[in-house]
């Protein structure tokens, strides 16, 4: 996630650069082509104006719903980092001895909120390792220029950023070893640690730890972790229609293609000089097209580890900060910090 108030120059040439170059070069081939007479078309402005102005409507209503992607994600990390916060104050005035018949000590019951706390930890950051997978529309898993500007911009704006220790680490620090090696072997190790926090909720029962009130509230809870993990799974693996996004690229490099064939005759009149500017002013008119399908096109899929993505790394570390506070430890992780203006 972007988190300075604009976009600098620096920047934004490292990230569009590319564009630039080639538009400047293909105008400024048209241009020279013009300029010694070897090819005289002229298409009038008008019938490519149209064109620009039905490509611009196109194109915003694929960013507006690459948008609506982008800000239901952002919602549903909203609500893991709630019901997060209600799982965590759940464990700690739940869980107590005011049922039981054989009374635990003060240290037994607090490592039972520990083991509680600490699985739903692990939850969150499987949970977040699982959605950063590439899908096969994705950026990172195409081939050729796309697939290494992806990985330029993952590495340099991106999850490159952050120096990551939880995705190799995460599930051994927060689970039991024993539960570690049958976890991490399920096709979804984050639907089963869930099941696992019911089946730990149902020994509690039967010790009398909880009452049956306590133990259907907090299985609600649980069943809302799932909610929410089903519907990022559901952005993560239901696209943006490939008929809006693919076409939009089409109509976008037609439009780009025919304007050259229409701006430099037109401004060649002006001065016998002005075709040479009539390169530069073609190529901003084509960047501006070309960043409004580009900023779609990176916004349509916010769980990819670049900088326009949810900063999950951020949300699950201020949860587990809140989570490890409940239970009165004080050797915590820091919180994450914005990195050349990207949060991860």
């Amino acid at each position: 996630m972007l988190t300075t108030k604009g976009v600098s120059v620096k920047h934004l040439f490292s990230w569009t650069w590319r564009y630039v170059f080639w538009l400047m070069l293909f105008n400024g081939t048209v241009a020279t082509l013009y300029y010694f007479n070897i090819i005289n078309l002229k298409i009038p402005w008008l019938p490519v104006s149209v064109i620009g102005t039905a490509v611009a409507f196109y194109v915003g209503f694929k960013n507006n719903n690459a948008y609506g992607r982008l800000w239901e994600a952002r919602k549903i990390w909203g609500g893991i980092v709630n019901d997060s916060r209600a799982w965590g104050i759940m464990v700690d005035g739940f869980i107590t001895n005011m049922f039981t018949k054989a009374q635990k000590s003060e240290i037994e019951i607090h490592e039972i909120k520990k083991r509680l706390i600490y699985r739903h930890i692990a939850w969150l950051y499987t949970h977040r390792n699982q959605l950063l997978v590439p899908t096969s529309w994705e950026h990172l898993s195409q081939s050729g220029n796309t697939k290494r500007t992806a990985r330029y911009f993952q590495k340099n704006f991106g999850l490159g950023l952050l120096d990551d220790d939880v995705t190799p680490k995460g599930l051994k620090r927060y689970l039991p070893e024993s539960e570690y090696e049958r976890l991490i072997n399920y096709a979804n190790t984050a639907t089963q640690i869930i099941n696992e926090q019911s089946r730990d909720l149902r020994e509690l029962r039967k010790e009398n730890l909880i009452d049956d009130f306590r133990h259907m509230r907090m299985e609600d809870v649980l069943r809302s972790f799932y909610e929410l993990q089903g519907k990022n799974e559901r952005i993560k693996k239901f696209p943006l229609p490939r008929q809006y996004s693919a076409m939009s690229h089409y109509f976008v490099a037609i439009f780009i293609f025919l304007l050259p064939f229409s701006m430099v005759p037109e401004i060649m009149n002006l001065a016998s000089w002005s075709i040479w500017l009539s390169i530069p002013i073609t190529a901003l008119v084509g960047w501006v097209y070309i960043m409004m399908e580009v900023i779609g096109d990176y916004s349509e899929n916010p769980f990819q580890g670049l900088m326009n993505d949810i900063p999950m790394m951020s949300l699950c570390r201020t949860i587990e900060i809140d989570l490890r506070e409940m239970l009165n430890e004080t050797d915590l992780p820091p919180a994450i910090q914005s990195v050349k203006g990207v949060l991860n």
